[in-house]
């Protein structure tokens, strides 16, 4: 059995940097629902936390989406 450990260590290093930026553009939309929700206290409203948060959280959902497609093979 031969094992091509470059391509092993390809895919993690892929894997690992996706998760990363994956949690970190998370965490950016949570970021901007908080700036959201400050102004609201004050009767006001921030719409750059909104347009920042769904951005984030649109990208998360296009990354799971891609990960499902890639993996069902009825869409492909």
């Amino acid at each position: 059995m031969h094992l091509d450990w470059t391509a092993l260590g390809e895919v993690a290093a892929v894997s690992t940097g996706v998760t990363v930026a994956v949690v970190v553009v998370f965490a950016l939309g949570v970021l901007g629902v908080a700036r959201a929700e400050g102004p609201r206290d004050d009767g006001g409203s921030d719409a750059l936390g909104f347009a920042q948060a769904g951005l984030c959280f649109l990208a998360c959902a296009a990354v799971v989406a891609y990960g499902i497609y890639l993996i069902v093979p009825q869409f492909h």
